[in-house]
């Protein structure tokens, strides 16, 4: 019950992108190594995983959608990959206007850069690139895309089409709806950056300042450092990560090649292997060569912990947004009238209520919203009780 949220998948040609988009959903994507493989946003189904309240309950669960392996729920999500991302696309170039409006669908960004080095700023083979100048090239696109938007509200704000008692805020925010943004944000992002409230005062960089944080506040990054199971970026990875200039950001080590290879090979019955886990076991028949490569990538998933692909989508969702993971439970505790065990867990906005949780359920059960309980401790909660990470919740409602 979470499909709500969408995490966007953007790079530039050539680094991986469609190797993660499917090792993360296992859809089956044409991969090429060359610009446009992927010329329409595919969209698919992701998983994160939460720890499955049912075992508190000594109860196993019947999840609705997803499915639970030895007490992990893994709750499904959107992953969208978004294609066409170029040296200036915010102008439009090459699917440029198509690049963004589909970034704009997305919640989140993972950013998959190929921390090898073997792919240059147009995505063709090279040696020695910096991988610093990819994430750079990306929020620099970004920026420049905000900033067209944000010049367009300060235009029509001093161009006298807003009434007089109109605060600039109030024109930034209605330019720049589509991003999600209203004027509480773009009113403390104003204050943030410290350039007053009077447009005309304000300078390019003042701009360009403004329109960057309105696009940090409103389609936040996780980077994933791909093809790490390779020197060059294990290498790179170290430099990066640190370099107090990208402190701002989070970079989770990735290798989409051996979660897809793993994936296929567990689909195969050769090996035993849970996404996110930081281990796997060979129970099929393989030969030398096939096992020489999977002990290469175990020795990666010994030093990183796992392959990295969950661990970004989880990063972007959990630590970057805070959502947060809620089990609705049912009158006998767990169950419903159906006899189904904790059949749904929903992804919700940080800092929900009780309340705000009843309406994600159903806008009807919000409305007739009386108060909830807590089904571990059977106590009453009020309608601004603050729900947590893996709550188990009743609603008890009029309706």
């Amino acid at each position: 019950m979470s499909t709500s949220y969408r995490i966007g998948l953007v790079g530039k040609p050539s680094v991986g992108k469609s190797s993660f988009f499917n090792a993360a959903t296992m859809n089956d994507v044409p991969e090429g190594a060359y610009p446009f493989t992927t010329i329409d946003p595919s969209v698919g189904e992701a998983y994160v995983r939460v720890d499955c309240a049912a075992p508190e309950f000594d109860e196993e669960c019947t999840p609705n959608v997803g499915y639970c392996d030895h007490g992990t729920r893994f709750v499904p999500t959107k992953l969208v990959d978004v294609a066409g991302l170029i040296p200036g696309a915010h102008e439009g170039n090459g699917l440029g206007n198509q690049f963004l409006s589909d970034l704009n669908e997305t919640d989140v960004l993972v950013h998959v850069v190929d921390f090898s080095g073997e792919t240059d700023s147009e995505g063709e083979p090279t040696e020695g690139h910096d991988p610093r100048d990819d994430i750079a090239f990306l929020e620099e696109e970004l920026d420049q895309w905000y900033l067209g938007v944000l010049e367009k509200g300060i235009n029509r704000y001093e161009s006298g089409y807003t009434t007089e008692d109109d605060a600039i805020e109030e024109e930034l925010a209605e330019q720049m709806s589509a991003f999600k943004t209203n004027e509480d944000e773009i009113k403390r992002l104003i204050r943030r950056v410290d350039v007053g409230f009077e447009p005309e005062a304000w300078d390019e960089d003042d701009k360009l300042e403004l329109a960057r944080e309105i696009r940090k506040e409103t389609k936040p990054m996780v980077i994933a450092a791909n093809k790490m199971d390779t020197p060059e970026a294990q290498e790179n990875y170290e430099v990066i990560t640190s370099d107090p200039d990208y402190e701002h950001l989070t970079i989770v080590p990735c290798s989409a090649h051996a979660e897809k290879a793993l994936k296929s090979a567990d689909q195969a019955g050769v090996v035993d292997y849970r996404p996110g886990d930081d281990d796997f076991e060979i129970v099929g028949d393989i030969s030398g060569e096939q096992e020489q490569g999977l002990e290469q990538i175990r020795d990666f998933l010994t030093e990183y912990g796992a392959t990295g692909v969950q661990a970004a989508l989880e990063t972007a969702l959990f630590d970057v947004l805070g959502v947060v993971p809620v089990f609705p439970g049912g009158a006998n505790g767990l169950g419903n009238e159906r006899g189904e065990v904790l059949p749904d867990c929903y992804l919700i906005p940080p800092n929900s209520t009780a309340e705000d949780f009843a309406y994600s359920l159903h806008s009807d059960i919000g409305d007739g919203f009386l108060h909830a309980i807590d089904c571990r401790s059977n106590r009453q909660l009020g309608k601004d009780y603050e729900v947590e990470s893996r709550d188990v919740i009743e609603v008890i409602t009029t309706n």
